[in-house]
């Protein structure tokens, strides 16, 4: 069941409220015990004149149990890691400057299992129904789905709508995930388990062990970054749209999605619930074959690790 919003378009976040519970911020519950009932998506897409006004910051969602989107800014910035961060990595270089000439909207959380399970009970996702583990459905992040099956989601959204849904790239995907920062996190150069979902019995920087949740946590957890995202950072990794290439020389310097390299390889950002913190850095990139639901390759052995979810995107009318 989705969220249903008084407003369907909102300016931008000024505040949230501070819920306890996992020692962060909660925006949006959920009963695990509740049942699943589908109910049909209302559609609201938005007008061309609507749309043509919106500003960064601004919300807005387009069908009921949708993704919640939020306007990123038109700019620039250096995409890739300086060869003196810790934990550097050779693919995360050259750095290189990335031009977005206009603006943008992408998912203020990763697409969630009541937003998924309204696609298959429309129709949609190829009626694939991914396993919670018994953690729980509703606002938890849905996981355990592939690049084909994100591609099939926003695929989904797109003819559910009549709006151009799609997943982010690669570029995208740091953009937001920096909101203007240089440094590995958006918050700075440490991070502790209060800021976001990893393994915290790793350190990273001038950061202290923390806790080990060994599971996701609501997408509306913790702080949302400077231009209103959540959970850029950790929790699940996140499905992009770019090919694999093993650096950036020859990268598109407008943003858009690198659609030649290692195709059957799709590259994921973020870090996991069960990573170390290194994973979690703005700069850092993997990259599996794209049919890929889950893999064995956390810092835990024997763990299901990264939990392979998605955020979307939406291109914009200029404004």
């Amino acid at each position: 069941m989705g969220i249903r919003r008084i407003t369907r378009v909102t300016l931008p976040l000024v505040g949230a409220v501070v819920f306890g519970g996992i020692g962060g911020w909660l925006l949006h519950t959920s009963s695990a015990s509740a049942p699943f009932l589908p109910t049909p998506s209302a559609i609201f897409a938005l007008s061309p004149e609507r749309e043509g006004m919106l500003k960064p910051g601004a919300t807005f969602e387009e069908c009921s149990n949708c993704p919640e989107m939020v306007v990123v800014p038109a700019g620039t910035f250096t995409m890739g890691s300086p060869v003196d961060e810790p934990d550097h990595d050779f693919d995360e270089a050259p750095q290189h400057m990335i031009a977005f000439a206009r603006q943008f909207a992408a998912g203020r959380f990763a697409v969630t299992f009541d937003e998924w399970d309204d696609c298959v009970a429309d129709g949609g996702c190829s009626g694939y129904e991914p396993s919670d583990y018994g953690w729980g459905r509703g606002h938890q992040p849905v996981f355990d789905v592939s690049w084909y099956d994100a591609r099939a989601y926003v695929a989904w959204l797109s003819k559910r709508t009549g709006k151009p849904y799609r997943l982010l790239s690669e570029a995208e995907r740091e953009y937001i995930t920096r909101a203007g920062a240089t440094t590995p996190f958006w918050w700075g150069s440490s991070i502790s388990t209060d800021q976001a979902n990893y393994d915290g019995g790793y350190t990273y920087g001038s950061g202290v062990r923390g806790v080990y949740r060994a599971r996701t946590v609501p997408v509306g957890s913790f702080a949302p970054n400077p231009w209103g995202l959540y959970q850029v950072h950790g929790n699940v990794v996140e499905w992009t749209e770019d090919c694999y290439n093993n650096n950036y020389n020859g990268a598109p310097a407008d943003g858009s999605a690198w659609s030649s390299g290692d195709c059957s390889q799709r590259v994921y950002r973020g870090g996991s619930w069960s990573d170390a913190p290194y994973e979690l850095r703005a700069a850092a990139r993997r990259w599996i074959q794209a049919n890929t639901r889950f893999a064995y390759t956390g810092v835990r052995m024997g763990e299901r690790s990264p939990m392979f979810s998605f955020r979307v995107a939406r291109t914009l009318l200029a404004p």
